[in-house]
């Protein structure tokens, strides 16, 4: 993943993850060292977004430019977005309404045998996460994929994109990809590698 943004063009990356939630001060430090005076800042997460803008209002000397991104793909899109032949509140709107158009899936595993949102869930259960809540729960990664995808796509979709995690293997991740070119022909299917820890697939549908 960071080195797709990086492609992409951020200049700097704040670490994160669901234990360690960036602060105001890790986003300034990172503004700081970006030689501009504009620096827009994606949070890629909705708990992020709060510290992001306690950062703008913090900062004299720059200006800095939330685009309220709330996942990675949506990231992704936003930075997709982005044009240097138009100004700052050109962009955030273009990379706003960019990131709108994005649903995010997130495929990982339950640790411990709970509940959400009236779903029984076991314990090493694969769950798929979506961007209001709990989108499927099955026992085996590909098809927690697909059933994610039944309530990702509709009519409107063109683009799936699949940025396979860590753990999976590129054949296991390319045959996962196959069945979702076979269930959404009318689709187009494009396969990535993330790299990221816990989450076994991210899942963007645009």
């Amino acid at each position: 993943i960071e080195g797709l943004v990086t492609d992409l063009g951020a200049d700097q990356i704040v670490k994160g993850g669901q234990t360690m939630t960036p602060s105001a001060d890790d986003i300034l430090s990172a503004v700081y060292s970006v030689p501009a005076e504009i620096v827009f800042v994606l949070p890629n997460n909705k708990n992020i977004i709060l510290a992001a803008n306690q950062a703008k209002d913090i900062i004299e000397d720059k200006t800095i430019i939330v685009v309220p991104t709330k996942t990675i793909p949506q990231g992704i899109t936003a930075m997709i977005s982005f044009s240097p032949d138009m100004n700052p509140e050109e962009n955030l709107e273009a990379m706003k309404d960019a990131s709108q158009c994005v649903r995010t899936g997130e495929i990982t595993y339950a640790v411990r045998n709970t509940t959400i949102d009236g779903h029984a869930i076991e314990k090493d259960d694969i769950m798929a996460l979506g961007d209001d809540g709990l989108l499927a729960v099955a026992k085996e990664k590909g098809q927690a994929v697909l059933e994610a995808l039944k309530a990702m796509v509709n009519d409107e979709s063109e683009i799936i994109t699949i940025y396979y995690g860590q753990d999976i293997p590129e054949e296991e991740a390319e045959a996962v990809a196959a069945r979702i070119r076979k269930a959404y022909p009318q689709v187009e299917t494009e396969l990535q590698y993330g790299g990221q820890p816990i989450y076994y697939y991210f899942l963007s549908v645009e």
